[in-house]
């Protein structure tokens, strides 16, 4: 990693979490609605506030040292991102600390409802500040709402909002999973031991299922609207699962699961409607330590435990870029835009990354053009010295 590299900057907080901030989060619409027109983004104003633009869109990452005295802090930041210049801010455009409490894992509400962080003990929610003046300013502030039933529930590793954001799902450290309405907070569904600890969740496009996944025993498939357990995912040999994300298409959704065996991390796709193992590809020799799926369902994104950030097309699950060494140290978080342009990863080296995607079918296809033109020139070159045309 270059520390000349414009699209990524050290903001000196060892990162957990980071997530791509809605462009619902800094309107002054009372009911915003998520996922927005993909054209829309934000930018800055002369003084670094964030707003509104085509060009810029904003970043939420969480980290810090912990509870020890190690002197890092913990904290929220905000940062910008100029697709235009293709740079991150130098330095963060908003901050928040936590104290002594270490945000781990954070759900981002779609439609610009606030943020949820899981801190070592409980959960706190946190809402965006927006102040209009000439632009419309955007920070987070430590809500004054008190959410009882996220106090005292432990270390929760995985935080999930399904996708119009009416539904939040918790995993616990403690295997304790737990579903519940948004913003009401009813129950749905209290699992006590849905595995021996929780590591990742997520909903399906249509809200129906959620998927968990955790150490020990097999991935599980719940009906959220019967709040029963309706699958499960079994490994194979000695497979040990990781991450789960389903694709966002409506037709056809594929679940994807990681997986290690031995020191090579792979990718496992599930049928959605018999809950069957499709196929199962290795993709890098390294243990993935984060995973992503593009909102358009057409890349995936694997990163390493060597700070190397993988992006992969689903339909010949090909790897189509490695950025190597994105980061010094082990990859932590992954994010594809809503719009699918871009990939926001990062790291306990204190590092966040964009990467524009690139068009693989643009690239392809110049590609062929050059091995056309070339084989063309042999091609001529060999029937002028044969003597084959005069």
């Amino acid at each position: 990693m270059a520390d000349a590299d414009a699209n990524c900057k050290k903001y000196g907080v060892p990162f957990y979490g980071a997530s791509w901030v809605p462009p619902t989060a800094i309107r002054s619409e009372p009911n915003p609605t998520p996922l927005p027109p993909p054209e829309q983004g934000d930018e800055s104003s002369g003084d670094g506030s964030p707003s509104i633009s085509d060009d810029y869109s904003l970043v939420l990452f969480a980290g810090g040292g912990g509870e020890g005295r190690s002197g890092i802090p913990n904290a929220l930041l905000l940062a910008r991102f100029d697709f235009a210049s293709n740079s991150l801010s130098d330095h963060p455009v908003a901050r928040l600390g936590t104290g002594t409490d270490l945000p781990y894992r954070m759900a981002v509400h779609p439609g610009g409802d606030g943020v949820i962080c899981s801190l070592p003990n409980n959960c706190r929610y946190f809402e965006w500040e927006t102040v209009s003046t000439d632009v419309l300013e955007l920070g987070l502030i430590l809500s004054d709402r008190v959410i009882d039933e996220l106090e005292d529930v432990g270390q929760q590793l995985a935080l999930k909002f399904n996708y119009d954001g009416s539904v939040l799902a918790l995993g616990g450290e403690d295997g304790k999973l737990r579903v519940f309405k948004w913003p009401s907070m009813e129950i749905i569904l209290d699992e006590a031991n849905s595995h021996a600890s929780v590591k990742d969740l997520d909903f399906s496009p249509d809200g129906k299922f959620l998927v968990s996944v955790g150490s020990g025993g097999p991935g599980r498939v719940w009906d959220v609207t019967s709040s029963k357990l309706v699958a499960s995912l079994p490994k194979e040999q000695d497979e040990v699962f990781g991450f789960c994300r389903f694709s966002r298409s409506d037709k056809n959704p594929v679940l994807y699961i990681t997986s290690m065996r031995g020191q090579g991390g792979s990718i496992v796709r599930w049928e959605t409607s018999s809950w069957k193992r499709v196929s199962t590809k290795q993709v890098v020799r390294d243990p993935v330590c984060a995973f992503n799926v593009s909102a358009d369902g057409k890349l995936l994104a694997v990163g390493t435990i060597q700070g190397d950030v993988l992006i992969i097309n689903s339909a010949n699950m090909h790897v189509q870029n490695v950025v190597r060494k994105a980061h010094l140290g082990l990859v932590t978080a992954l994010m594809f835009s809503e719009d699918s342009r871009a990939l926001v990863s990062a790291s306990l080296d204190s590092s966040a990354r964009v990467t524009v995607i690139k068009d693989a079918k643009k690239n392809g296809f110049s590609l062929w053009i050059v091995i056309l033109v070339i084989l063309l020139a042999i091609a001529g070159y060999y029937v002028k010295t044969e003597g084959i045309l005069p």
